[in-house]
């Protein structure tokens, strides 16, 4: 939610060129490290409330971001 630098498309572009030749099974495995990753995080990750886990962070890069309230 914070404003892209050069130092992070430089990384996104070079991460994404990494995984350009990932397999369908490599993909699985990242997922599934990251679904792992979100439920040592949250034990009640895909039954809980993720609008309102988000929206302080929302309101934090707002904030940083200098942009206005929404409607």
């Amino acid at each position: 939610m914070i404003r892209p630098s050069p130092e992070l498309d430089r990384f996104e572009r070079e991460y994404a060129r990494s995984r350009r030749d990932m397999t369908y099974f490599e993909a699985l495995d990242v997922f599934e490290a990251l679904w792992a990753e979100a439920r040592a995080l949250s034990s009640d990750f895909p039954t809980s409330d993720w609008e309102a886990d988000v929206a302080p962070d929302i309101e934090l890069a707002r904030v940083l971001n200098r942009l206005p309230r929404r409607a």
